[in-house]
């Protein structure tokens, strides 16, 4: 399957896109750049995009074997994915299994309590307004989705879930929380896009809680790039046994 990368199309914190000689494929390239709090914090980290490239490539391909839509077509080498085209969607679908982060924050909940119930939470994607939380009302008063396709996008988040939350406990981590986004294909199809990795992901070994995600650039923790290339060793570990 040929690909060749042809025109910039667009920069976002942690990819760059570019166009191919197909329309409805664009290459993803996949970069170090770290940024945590709607990008006030900004840095690199050592191989992140190799990993998150890495990483992402075998979520993707377990997800398709479940049953999961994916922009995903192939990897095309260490930093760089061909994947359909797609409008994304503007609204960032987040699942939370754990207290944590922002919503421990906002609640005034303890972070690392198990929730008795799956979460799910919105956000409007527009950096100007910081991505702010949303309800459904407010995404079809603003004309970025219908109550279907609103509906659709969760029962695929729960999906999502259930398959990650199975996958990582094999590689002994807990799946605390996690975004994603969705957008459409060329057919008008609602398909996962973006990517799956520890910068999407909070990731927690089941045994010590040690954190193994993005947690440890916001949080300044040190050995990042260890905690991603332990991540991606524990799911070839699984993925390939």
């Amino acid at each position: 399957m040929k690909a060749t990368k042809k025109d910039f199309l667009y920069e976002g914190k942690s990819k760059q896109v570019y166009s191919t000689e197909d329309p409805n494929r664009v290459i993803v390239h996949y970069k170090d750049d770290a940024t945590a709090f709607n990008a006030q914090k900004r840095g690199t980290v050592v191989d992140k995009g190799e990993m998150n490239n890495r990483i992402s490539t075998l979520i993707f391909k377990y997800l398709a074997a479940s049953g999961i839509p994916t922009h995903y077509i192939k990897t095309l080498d260490e930093r760089e994915q061909l994947v359909k085209k797609v409008n994304i969607v503007p609204v960032e679908m987040i699942v939370r299994n754990y207290i944590a982060g922002s919503m421990a924050q906002r609640l005034g909940l303890e972070e690392g309590t198990k929730s008795p119930v799956t979460i799910f939470e919105i956000c409007y994607k527009k950096d100007e307004l910081s991505d702010p939380l949303i309800n459904d009302h407010h995404a079809v008063v603003l004309g970025i989705a219908t109550y279907d396709e609103l509906k659709y996008m969760y029962q695929l988040s729960g999906k999502i879930n259930q398959a990650l939350t199975e996958l990582f406990l094999k590689a002994n981590l807990i799946l605390a929380d996690f975004k994603i986004e969705f957008g459409k294909d060329a057919d008008g199809n609602i398909i996962l896009a973006d990517e799956v990795s520890p910068d999407t992901c909070r990731l927690w070994d089941k045994d010590t809680l040690k954190k193994l995600d993005k947690d440890r650039f916001r949080r300044d923790l040190g050995e990042v790039s260890e905690a991603y290339h332990e991540v991606y060793d524990r799911l070839t570990s699984v993925l390939t046994n």
